[in-house]
C-alpha cells in the first residue's frame, strides 16, 4: 500500500478521537458517522474487494497513489472545518451541550419529548393516510399488495420512469413522503412510553413496513429500519454496552442476510417472487458479495477518465444539477440530468430515450463527485465543505433536541450520513428534507395554536398558585439552561 493509504487511516483514527472528545458540543456523534462512512465506502473497498487482484491490476500505482491522497486531503478538510462553521452558524447555541447524549445517559421519559413524538405521529399518521387513500382510489382491489406485497406481488401507485417525466414528480414526492412517515413511524413505536400511541406507531409500522423491505431498493430499507433500531437500542433498551452492542450485531446479521437476498434475485425476478418461490436460503446468502461497496475503485476510474480525456471536469454543473433536482420536469424540460454523463464513460449508454440514455446509473461516492465538479483538489474540498456543513446541522438539531421532531430527524439524518457515501444528493435527502418541512408546519401550527394555558411555563407563571408543577420546574430549568438536567434533581410530591 502506498505512504498516502497510511496517511488516511492516521487522519480517520486521529479524526475519530478528536471527534470523541467533542461529543458534548453536539459535532462529535454526526462527525464519527461521517468518518465512519469516509472508512467503509474508500478504506473498507480496498480490503473487501480484494484490492491487490482488483484495483492494482485495473490501475496505475500513480492513479492508486493520487486517489489515496484525495481521501486523505477531504478528511483533513473536515476536519478543519466542522468546528468553524459550528461556531459561525450555530451561533449561541454552541454554548449548549448535546441533548442527544443527555438522553443516552437519562432517557427520553422526559414529557416535553414525549408530548413532541405524540404530536410528530399525529402528523406522520395524517400524512400516510392521505397517500393511502390515493393509494386506494388508484390501485382499488390490488390494495392489500399495497400494504403486503408478501401476499403475492408488490402494487406499486407510485410508478415512475428512471428520468421523470411531465409531472412525474409528484409519484416521485409520494414516494419520499411515504418512506419519511414510515422511517418515524419505527422511532415512535421506539421511543414512544404512552401505550396507545407505542401500539399506534407499531401497527402503522406493520402496515408501511413491508412495502420497502420487498423492494430492491437497499437505501431506502436502509433509511427505513436503522433510525427506529439505533434509537431503541440506544435510548430505550435498558443494560450496558455490551448489551447493547451484541443486540446491534444481531440487528446488523438480520438485515445484512436480507440485503444478500436482494442481491442475488433482484436481477432476474421481483424480491416477493423471490421470497415466496426460494424462500429465505441463509446458507445461499453467505456466498453472495453485497454490489456497490466501491467508492474507491470509482475514485480511480473518475482520475483515469480525466487523464485519458474521456470525461472532462464540469466545473459545478453536477452540483447545480443536483440542487435544481425538486423542480418538476413538466415546467422545465430542460432540466440537467444527473451523473448520466459519468455512467456513459463507464460503458452503460445506450439504453433509449426512455432510461435517459443508459442502462444503470454509477455512483461516483462523495469525494469523487467533488472531482467530477472541480478537480483532483479543488474536489475533494467542496465534498468535504458540504458535507462539513451536513454535520453542523446535524448538530444544530442535536442542540434543539427538546424541540418538536428533531430527535426523530436527527436519527434519520445519521443513517443517510452513510447512504451520502455514494452520492451528495437530494434524492438521498429527500426524506430528511420532507421531514424538516413538516416539522417546521406542524411546529408553525403549535406556535398559533398556542396560549398562556396550553404553554406550562407561561401558565405556571401566571396562576396565583405560587407553587408550579414539576413538570414545568424541568421544563424552566431546562430553556433557562439550555439543555436536560437531570430527573432525580426534582421530586415528586406524594400523591
Amino acid at each position: 500500500m502506498p505512504i498516502s493509504f497510511w496517511v488516511v487511516n492516521v487522519l480517520l483514527v486521529g479524526g475519530g478521537i478528536a471527534a470523541y472528545r467533542r461529543l458534548d458540543d453536539a459535532t462529535g456523534i454526526p462527525l464519527l458517522a461521517v468518518l465512519a462512512t469516509t472508512a467503509a465506502w474508500y478504506v473498507g473497498d480496498a480490503f473487501y474487494n480484494d484490492y491487490a487482484n482488483n484495483h492494482a491490476k485495473l490501475f496505475t500505482p500513480e492513479t492508486l497513489t493520487g486517489a489515496w491522497w484525495q481521501v486523505a486531503w477531504f478528511v483533513l478538510v473536515i476536519l478543519l472545518t466542522v468546528r468553524p462553521l459550528h461556531e459561525k452558524i450555530n451561533g449561541s447555541l454552541t454554548q449548549r451541550k448535546s441533548g442527544v447524549l443527555q438522553l443516552f445517559k437519562n432517557g427520553v421519559g422526559y414529557p416535553e419529548i414525549q408530548k413532541q413524538l405524540n404530536i410528530l405521529f399525529s402528523g406522520c399518521a395524517a400524512v400516510w393516510l392521505i397517500l393511502f387513500v390515493i393509494a386506494l382510489i388508484l390501485l382499488k382491489a390490488e390494495i392489500p399488495y399495497y400494504l403486503f406485497p408478501f401476499l403475492g406481488y408488490k402494487a406499486n401507485p407510485w410508478s415512475h420512469g428512471r428520468i421523470g417525466a411531465g409531472f412525474d414528480a409528484f409519484s416521485i414526492i409520494a414516494v419520499y413522503l411515504q418512506l419519511l412517515t414510515s422511517s418515524m413511524f419505527g422511532v415512535v413505536a421506539a421511543l414512544a412510553t404512552k401505550p396507545r400511541v407505542r401500539r399506534l406507531a407499531i401497527l402503522f409500522v406493520l402496515l408501511s413496513w413491508p412495502a420497502f423491505v420487498f423492494d430492491r431498493t437497499r437505501n431506502t430499507m436502509l433509511a427505513m429500519v436503522v433510525p427506529a433500531v439505533l434509537s431503541w437500542v440506544f435510548l430505550r433498551l435498558r443494560g450496558g454496552m455490551w448489551k447493547k452492542t451484541l443486540v446491534l450485531l444481531a440487528c446488523f446479521l438480520v438485515v445484512n442476510t436480507w440485503m444478500k437476498f436482494i442481491i442475488a434475485n433482484r436481477s432476474t425476478m421481483s424480491i416477493t417472487a423471490a421470497f415466496k418461490n426460494k424462500g429465505l436460503n441463509l446458507a445461499e446468502q453467505e456466498k453472495v458479495h453485497n454490489e456497490g461497496l466501491n467508492m474507491f475503485e470509482e475514485l480511480c476510474w473518475v482520475s483515469t477518465f480525466i487523464d485519458n480525456g474521456q470525461y472532462k471536469v464540469n466545473w459545478g454543473q453536477r452540483y447545480f444539477a443536483e440542487l435544481v433536482n425538486p423542480i418538476p420536469r413538466g415546467l422545465w424540460h430542460g432540466k440537467p440530468l444527473i451523473g448520466l454523463d459519468y455512467a456513459i464513460a463507464r460503458g452503460h449508454g445506450d439504453a433509449g430515450d426512455t432510461a435517459g440514455g443508459v442502462n444503470t446509473t454509477i455512483s461516483t461516492g462523495f469525494i469523487g463527485q467533488g472531482v467530477v465538479n472541480f478537480g483532483r483538489v479543488l474536489g475533494p474540498a467542496a465534498a468535504a465543505v458540504l458535507m462539513s456543513l451536513w454535520v453542523v446541522w446535524l448538530a444544530r438539531l442535536d442542540l434543539m433536541v427538546h424541540r418538536l421532531g428533531r430527535l426523530p430527524l436527527y436519527s434519520l439524518g445519521l443513517i443517510l450520513t452513510f447512504n451520502l457515501g455514494r452520492d451528495i444528493t437530494l434524492i438521498t435527502l429527500y426524506p430528511f428534507v420532507f421531514g424538516a418541512l413538516t416539522i417546521w408546519w406542524l411546529e408553525h401550527y403549535q406556535i398559533i395554536k398556542s396560549s398562556p394555558e396550553t404553554d406550562p411555563v407561561s401558565a405556571s407563571q401566571t396562576k396565583t398558585n405560587p407553587q408550579p408543577s414539576v413538570e414545568s420546574k424541568i421544563l424552566f430549568a431546562r430553556r433557562a439552561t439550555g439543555g436536560f438536567v437531570r430527573r432525580d434533581n426534582f421530586q415528586r410530591p406524594p400523591k
